[in-house]
């Protein structure tokens, strides 16, 4: 450690407000009231634990953090410290462990956690937990991510010497519509139980029963029906707790995991997309302190299944007679078809509508094919819906402030819109990734009046179902792109899988029309990838000025001061 001449480590530290602590024979500096646990963990030296998670309250019931302790010897009366030639104190050990979710650093604190002392109490309690817990592990659910049985594996004793009768609990037992409980399995954690009262702020989930007969269970008259409910699911260190959607659907080694954005509403939830070949199997959330904390609502955590739906849209189709239907046609003869019909629509007559669903990159070409086609009635569908004070809000789409930015468009212009079909003074409509009938309001009987309708859409609905041509897109799951989300902070969209059948995302579509139009702008054309196209626009948009996909990263970066803040997100800085 380098500290200035004839200062002292501890004044050094106290300065920055930190203290100094020793890890495994390291000194390390952390702020003041930072647990054992969390300092241990953030410097790589793995403390394990079942009770203990750094959003919820300290519990200390699994005993499984215990490590071992020491401070400088108390000073005789009138004595003064001395200090080493690093400039620390002596430590002193104390001869039992202590559990480090409790337990804060202190000034010239020591800490071991694998010495003898601490590795047998982990041997210890590992097996009095595996006392009356079934080995089950290959049919457990939870087999590949449970905390149980990498502890076991990595601190336990490898012999069993429990002989009597196991304690039978409650097996597969519904707490409610999408969370089954398995008793048996249970470690009384209590996580779950101070998720619900703690973040949600419902009082659902108990302790019943006395000594080895405790067993988690609902308050009678309730059940675990919220619409956070699966978050305990994620919370459950071992495989009493699952998720009825994913129960024995896939192993988890198989699945890959993708980092994305949940685009359900404006608030961005950071999450994960399990998949395995071009199937997703489930969306767990990802923690980010500055938008969802550690979880995510439950009808977004389960709206994935329209990805792989018979509904998608998999080869653009086109209708040669307005009273004929739709067949499917190749990419280029689409393409070229459609070409040949927008340089017959006069702008004044030719309106488009593109979604606050869209990527920015989307929107970005969809502001380049309008203004090359001369369109001026040109706007986003708005979304709006009931807050919940905890992580969904009110706006619906989750890229408004995407839209306000590079399109300068907050939907006031679709009445008009509407208008104009009706009237026919609209004849031409250019819709991207909106449904005009459920979605803008346009009635089906307006559509069909239309002398031409362009449909971009990854499935099909009432509106691609009036289309002259429908050009396939792709889910939030199958492309690349960056989203902002209500407090204005950037975002990474990540692939997940390939787009199904011949689909194409909408900005790489809108692209190759613009180039096939006789677009001039060499660098529109030009992008081989949304990469690229973020690159342009953090040319032209001042918030957007010097980013790259690599300085967003995982976690977004802050570029807009909108005013508006997550509730939940509030509520935990609180706390601090």
């Amino acid at each position: 450690m380098i500290t200035k001449p004839n200062i002292l480590p501890k004044d050094a530290a106290a300065a920055e407000g930190k203290v100094n602590v020793q890890i495994n024979g390291k000194w390390y500096r952390f702020p003041k009231g930072t647990r054992i646990a969390d300092a241990c963990n953030s410097v790589g030296v793995h403390v394990p634990c079942f009770c203990y998670h750094p959003k919820l309250s300290v519990a200390g019931s699994c005993r499984m953090c215990l490590v071992e302790q020491g401070m400088p010897p108390r000073l005789a009366p009138g004595a003064t410290p001395t200090y080493n030639e690093d400039g620390y104190q002596t430590i002193q050990w104390m001869p039992r462990a202590v559990i480090a979710c409790a337990n804060t650093v202190a000034e010239n604190m020591g800490i071991r956690t694998d010495g003898k002392l601490c590795s047998e109490a982990r041997r210890g309690v590992l097996e009095f937990l595996l006392t009356n817990h079934p080995l089950d592990c290959p049919i457990c659910d939870m087999a590949g991510e449970c905390k149980l049985q990498e502890y076991t594996a990595d601190y336990g004793r490898g012999t069993h010497r429990f002989t009597e009768s196991k304690t039978k609990k409650g097996k597969n037992l519904p707490l409610g519509p999408r969370v089954n409980l398995d008793q048996e399995r249970c470690v009384l954690c209590r996580r779950c139980v101070r998720f619900m009262k703690e973040i949600v702020g419902e009082e659902v989930l108990g302790v019943v029963g006395r000594g080895t007969h405790n067993a988690i269970s609902c308050y009678p008259g309730k059940q675990l029906d919220g619409n956070y409910s699966m978050n305990v699911v994620d919370l459950c260190p071992v495989g009493a707790l699952t998720s009825r959607d994913f129960r024995f659907k896939m192993r988890v080694w198989f699945l890959k995991s993708t980092p994305t954005i949940d685009m359900n509403c404006g608030t961005g939830t950071n999450i994960n997309i399990w998949t395995r070949g071009q199937q997703v199997y489930r969306i767990t959330p990802r923690q980010n302190d500055e938008v969802n904390s550690c979880w995510m609502p439950d009808d977004a955590r389960l709206n994935y299944k329209f990805i792989n739906a018979p509904e998608r849209i998999l080869t653009p189709l086109v209708r040669t007679d307005r009273g004929a239907g739709q067949r499917p046609a190749t990419w280029d003869a689409t393409l070229n078809m459609v070409v040949e019909q927008l340089h017959k629509c006069a702008p004044a007559e030719t309106a488009m509508v593109v979604s606050a669903r869209c990527t920015n990159e989307e929107l970005y070409m969809a502001r380049a094919l309008a203004r090359q086609l001369g369109i001026t009635k040109f706007d986003i569908v708005p979304r709006m819906g009931e807050a919940d004070n905890m992580l969904i809000c009110e706006d619906r789409n989750p890229n408004t402030n995407g839209a306000k930015l590079i399109l300068n468009k907050t939907g006031a212009g679709l009445a008009g819109i509407r208008r104009g079909i009706k009237n026919r003074s609209i004849r031409f409509v250019i819709s991207i990734g909106e449904d005009l009938t459920a979605e803008a309001g346009v009635p089906e009987e307006d559509l069909r009046g239309l002398d031409y309708l362009l449909v971009m859409s990854h499935s099909e609905n009432a509106t691609t179902k009036q289309a002259d041509v429908v050009l396939p897109g792709v889910t939030f799951a199958e492309k690349h792109g960056t989203m902002i989300n209500v407090t204005g902070r950037i975002q990474r969209l990540n692939k997940a899988i390939e787009p199904l059948g011949e689909a194409r995302p909408e900005w790489l579509i809108m692209r190759d029309l613009s180039h096939l139009l006789g677009c001039d702008c060499v660098r529109v054309i030009a992008c081989p990838t949304s990469i690229n196209v973020l690159e342009e626009m953090a040319e032209e948009f001042e918030p957007m000025r010097g980013l790259t996909w690599g300085s967003i990263g995982n976690e977004g970066k802050q570029i807009l001061n909108t005013g508006v803040t997550i509730p939940l997100i509030e509520r935990e800085k609180a706390k601090k």
